[in-house]
Parts: structure tokens; C-alpha cells; sequence
């Protein structure tokens, strides 16, 4: 049985253990806020990366271009960054988008931040386009908001129409074209008439026309398309990335039936055709037409003697000739020929 005193102690001991308990616990709680705090504020202070474009400098968050790794920013601040082909240059800036005006960019990083570019005025329609195919920026109308409907609307209709185009090309205007090639032709010329138009020629007086080789093209949808010089100009542009050489795409008169006959003095007739005005398409897939591949040397024409008797009175102007005009030799002959036939220029030094 404890005393009094004893007893005492023991409050005493239990008080004061109870005490530096809590005061470890409060102390401990304190530590692990204060890290945690730390912790938080690092984690809370965003990263910062310099952009140079045209001179302008951008500080940015590169989380802004990971949420689109779609984008050439996207892929260039994303997972594999270390693996980028862009480097920082000695600062630690990025130099990028080179021809694209800083106006233009600022513009651009609204997408980053809200999804959408707002386009002010001021600012070109087709250079935003630019930067929006170079960043691999969706070009759309849920993209881009402008005041300018018509030059937004024309972008579009490019879109559009180049996307139209591939599709005429590959069903419409390729068959024909290889067609024309299996004949051993170089080039196709193609007029596209109605799918109401007929022609009706009188095989006995032809009309006169310009190409020989001309085909038809019977297609409403794509005489509608190269209605508008815009499609056309697109059209250009697709063959020629399709690697087509001496590309023409116009509109031309092209006689579809017999309008009425005259008759000439002499008992002649000459047949009066109706004309229409219709797209036409000549391509060809020849890199230089007309032109030889290979070395053309000069032919110089030589004296025939066809009589004996003057044989002695020519000998002497032939030699002169000859002397003259000395025959073209080609490479090939001068460096395949025997060594003994090699003349003493010719001889390697």
C-alpha cells in the first residue's frame, strides 16, 4: 500500500509524462505541416520555359502544351522532351516557329489555355492558318472565332475542296489518264462536259480543235467544281503534289453538235458547230517535254560524189571541208577507242 507522499510522486510522473506526450504529438504535427507546406509550395510554383518567336519573348507553362499532345508543342514539352530534336540554345530559351510574326503566336496560345483562338482584328486569316498548319493546330470553325466570316469561310472551302479533289482525281481523272499512257502518250488533255451534254459530230467535216488527243470527261459535279478559279487553283496545287508536270486548268469552247452548213463557191460546204464553255485539265508526267535525255551532237553534212568524172575537181574543196568542219566525236567513241587510235591530245597527261 502506497503512502501519501509516494502516491503524490506518482501524479506528478503520470502528469508530466501526459505533458511531454503532448508535446512531442503537437510538435511532431507541426513538423509534418510545416514539410507539407514545403512540399506544397514546390509543387505549387510552375515551371517556366522561355519562347523566342520573331524576337518576342514567351515565359510559359509547359503543362498548358502537354494537355494537347497532339501539337507540335504538345510532342515537343511532352513525356519524351529529353528526346526532342529541340534544344534550349545557350540561355535556356527555345527558338522556335521561325516566320511566324510574334502577333500571330500570342494569338495562337489562346488555344493552350482555352481551347479556342480569337482571332482580333488585325491579324490575317491566312497567316493564323500557317501558324495553326505548322503548331498542328486543328483549323475549324469550333477552333477559330473572327469577325472576318468570309476570309474564315474561304479557308475552310480550301479544305474542302482539296479534300474533294483527291477524291475526283483517284475516281474520275486517274483512269483516263493511264489509259492515255498505256498508248504510249506523255501528257492527257481533258474536257469535262455535263452529264446533259452531247456531241454530235458530222464524220465527214470534223470540227477543227486545237488538241488532237483530247479526251471527255462526262461529270456534273466535277464541271461544278472547276466552276470557281479558287477550286481550280486547288486543283493545281493537288496535281502538282502528285508530282505532275506543265499543269493547265482552264475554261475553253468545245464543239458539242453541228449548228448549220454553208456552202462555199465551188460546191464546198463547211459545217457551223455549237460551242460550249467548259473546264478543261491538261497534266503531264514527263519531267522536261520535248527535250532529249541524251547528248546531242552536231550532224554536219557531208559531199556525196555521185560523178566519177568530177571525181579529181571535188577531192581537193571535200579536203577543205573536212578540214574545216571536223566530224563531231562522241566521249563514249573517244574513250572506248583502242590506245594506238587515240590522238596525241587525247592522251591522258
Amino acid at each position: 500500500m502506497l503512502s501519501a507522499s509516494e502516491d503524490t510522486h506518482n501524479c506528478h510522473f503520470q502528469d508530466g509524462s501526459k505533458r511531454q506526450t503532448e508535446y512531442f504529438n503537437s510538435q511532431e504535427r507541426h513538423g509534418c505541416t510545416a514539410l507539407s507546406s514545403s512540399i506544397n509550395s514546390q509543387t505549387v510554383t510552375p515551371e517556366k520555359v522561355t519562347l523566342v518567336v520573331d524576337g518576342t519573348r514567351f515565359a510559359v507553362n509547359p503543362q498548358i502544351f502537354t494537355a494537347h499532345p497532339d501539337t507540335m508543342l504538345g510532342r515537343m514539352f511532352g513525356p519524351g522532351r529529353e528526346y526532342n530534336f529541340t534544344r534550349p540554345n545557350e540561355k535556356g530559351e527555345y527558338e522556335i516557329a521561325e516566320g511566324i510574326s510574334s502577333a500571330v503566336f500570342r494569338t495562337v496560345l489562346d488555344y493552350y489555355k482555352t481551347g479556342i483562338i480569337n482571332c482580333p482584328d488585325g491579324i490575317s486569316i491566312p497567316d493564323l492558318r500557317d501558324t495553326c498548319d505548322y503548331l498542328c493546330i486543328n483549323f475549324d470553325f469550333n477552333t477559330i472565332k473572327c469577325q472576318d466570316l468570309s476570309a474564315l469561310l474561304h479557308e475552310l472551302s480550301n479544305d474542302g475542296a482539296h479534300k474533294q479533289f483527291d477524291s475526283y482525281l483517284e475516281e474520275l481523272i486517274l483512269p483516263i489518264m493511264v489509259d492515255s499512257a498505256r498508248k504510249g502518250e506523255r501528257e492527257c488533255h481533258i474536257v469535262v462536259l455535263t452529264d446533259e451534254d452531247t456531241v454530235d459530230w458530222d464524220e465527214d467535216h470534223p470540227p477543227p480543235m486545237g488538241e488532237e488527243y483530247s479526251q471527255i470527261l462526262y461529270s456534273s459535279k466535277l464541271y461544278r467544281f472547276f466552276k470557281y478559279i479558287e477550286n481550280r487553283d486547288v486543283a493545281k496545287a493537288v496535281l502538282k503534289e502528285r508530282g505532275l508536270k506543265n499543269i493547265r486548268i482552264g475554261i475553253e469552247g468545245y464543239p458539242t453538235c453541228k449548228e448549220k452548213v454553208k456552202r462555199r463557191p465551188g460546191g464546198r460546204s463547211e459545217v457551223i458547230y455549237n460551242y460550249v464553255q467548259r473546264p478543261f485539265i491538261q497534266m503531264s508526267w514527263e519531267k522536261e517535254e520535248g527535250k532529249s535525255r541524251h547528248v546531242d551532237f552536231q550532224c554536219v553534212r557531208s559531199k556525196s560524189l555521185t560523178n566519177l568524172v568530177t571525181v579529181g575537181d571535188d577531192v581537193s574543196e571535200d579536203h577543205e571541208v573536212i578540214m574545216h568542219h571536223p566530224p563531231q566525236v562522241d566521249e563514249l567513241d573517244r574513250l572506248n577507242a583502242p590506245f594506238s587510235q587515240m590522238a596525241v591530245n587525247d592522251l591522258p597527261d
